[in-house]
């Protein structure tokens, strides 16, 4: 019997989320080839989108767009979904592992009366079973978890799962009629707090500053590299405590974990709270003083020296290069 996994898209700043494309990737990998994806876009002015997603596997994209929706309430996009599920009802539903995801996955599993897995690294389908990898405490340990029965609602941790090439496959775009409900609460204004033009959490490349950076101003040379590079700027949570960066930027286990395919670290010892946020990084670079720094144990690349001297020498021979 063939089943119908629903994605739920996000956009932001105009553009459809990388994440969202992935997501539909996860969908796919569980899915079998008689199986149905289907995705939802919500929001305002978002109808653009829905070519984009029938690229990345999906068949039918489910558009609810109204000016409510423009931005994220956890009861209107729940009320708007529960709209799209009246012509799709799910057998499963999968979302990024955002701010959003996060927050909006229990509600839904909870509509549904679903079960729900959350962090998902890996899928992998055995047999009429699928298979969820997800990271625990602090990335040390990881555990494989299944559903005995649907719905189910999982939630997909960003750069961990590749999205799928384009393959020209046709998709049907649906307009869903959404009537705005009577909400609870309102979004008067939106202050956005960012990283710089990259969503640390999407980012390809980090180039991340601790205590070392000793102030502000020392992070102009990570912030020169990670413009070469094409990356975001991250943080410790030492770094932002001390007044030298934005929170917005704090990667941890307090902070935004993130799986980029390069991290480079400056002048951050590797605490394992600032381990929980990125040791599953692909490939990580630390450059730090101290010979016998924490943060060297994990790193695939290790440079002991000033980091003052060695970014910048970096930033230049990559400038080269690229």
């Amino acid at each position: 019997m063939s089943q119908t996994f629903v994605v739920v898209a996000e956009t932001r700043g105009g553009k459809l989320r990388q994440v969202s494309l992935e997501t539909a990737a996860a969908a796919s990998l569980s899915a079998q080839p008689d199986d149905r994806i289907a995705a939802v876009l919500l929001g305002s002015g978002v109808s653009a989108f829905a070519g984009e997603l029938a690229a990345a596997g999906v068949s039918t994209v489910y558009v609810v767009d109204h000016p409510a929706l423009e931005a994220y309430r956890p009861d209107a996009y729940l009320a708007a979904l529960r709209k799209v599920f009246e012509h799709v009802p799910p057998d499963a539903v999968y979302l990024g592992h955002t701010a959003i995801g996060r927050d909006l996955a229990p509600a839904v599993a909870a509509a549904l009366d679903a079960g729900q897995i959350s962090d998902v690294t890996a899928i992998e389908r055995k047999g009429d079973r699928v298979v969820f990898t997800r990271p625990l405490y602090a990335g040390k340990a990881f555990e494989k978890k299944t559903f005995e029965r649907g719905p189910w609602v999982v939630t997909v941790r960003p750069n961990n799962i590749k999205a799928i090439e384009a393959d020209g496959s046709p998709c049907e775009t649906v307009t869903v009629d959404y009537p705005a409900p009577s909400l609870r609460s309102v979004v008067k204004d939106v202050v956005k707090k960012m990283s710089g033009k990259i969503d640390l959490a999407e980012a390809k490349i980090i180039v991340s500053g601790g205590r070392g950076v000793k102030s502000a101003d020392g992070f102009k040379p990570l912030e020169a590299l990670a413009a070469v590079l094409g990356g975001a700027v991250g943080a410790s949570r030492g770094a932002c405590d001390a007044g030298y960066c934005d929170y917005a930027l704090q990667i941890g286990q307090t902070g935004k974990v993130v799986t980029p395919e390069l991290y480079i670290a400056c002048g951050i010892s590797g605490a394992i709270q600032h381990l929980a946020g990125m040791s599953s990084s692909r490939v990580i670079v630390a450059i730090n003083k101290d010979p016998e720094a924490p943060i060297f144990k994990v790193a695939d690349y290790g440079i002991v020296g000033d980091l003052f001297e060695v970014v910048p020498l970096l930033t230049e021979e990559f400038r080269k290069l690229l």
